[in-house]
């Protein structure tokens, strides 16, 4: 990560947490900075990742925890998962973004919201999770800070692999468009 995180209020648990999520965020939303809708959807390296896949993906699975997290319904079925991965119809790289902004401030206002941190919510039944296992909402926040910083590293290769962009020198870009 090429960004300091700033530093939360004294004893602001829920606030640290909260700005290391946005800060792994915006490595994803880095790796897209002037990139079109067609270049988004090109797959560069040996993986098959898109940046656009790339950035559904980690907004959608940030709904569905905290979806989870609320009792609510998945978006996402068993058989539409790997759409998440996908461009659908006429779907666009801004339209994916303000969809994640959103999922972003809903994620913060929830996390905000919940009495404590211990408090916890049921995994589904699978596999892959020990039987009526539940987790707590601070693992929630730690479990899509590393979903994001997995992506984002992801995405580090596929922006370098579409035009040689690296992470630090779109941290530049950013930063001179914000002064610019």
């Amino acid at each position: 990560m090429p960004t300091h995180v700033p530093a939360e209020a004294e004893g602001d648990e829920r606030g640290a947490l909260l700005n290391f999520l946005e800060a792994q965020r915006g490595g994803l939303r880095r790796a897209v900075l002037g990139v079109s809708d067609q270049q988004a959807t090109q797959r560069p390296s040996a993986s098959g990742l898109s940046l656009f896949g790339l950035v559904k993906h980690v907004a959608e699975v940030e709904q569905g925890w905290v979806a989870m997290a609320q009792g609510r319904p998945q978006p996402r079925s068993p058989e539409t998962y790997h759409l998440s991965f996908e461009r659908e119809g006429d779907e666009t790289l801004a339209g994916l973004l303000a969809f994640w902004d959103d999922v972003a401030r809903d994620t913060e206002k929830f996390i905000r919201s919940v009495p404590s941190l211990n408090d916890t919510f049921p995994l589904p039944e699978a596999p892959w999770y020990p039987p009526n296992a539940r987790q707590s909402m601070r693992w929630l926040v730690l479990h899509l800070i590393e979903e994001a910083a997995r992506h984002a590293g992801h995405a580090d290769i596929v922006r370098e692999s579409l035009d040689g962009k690296t992470a630090f020198g779109l941290v530049d870009e950013e930063q001179a468009a914000r002064e610019g």
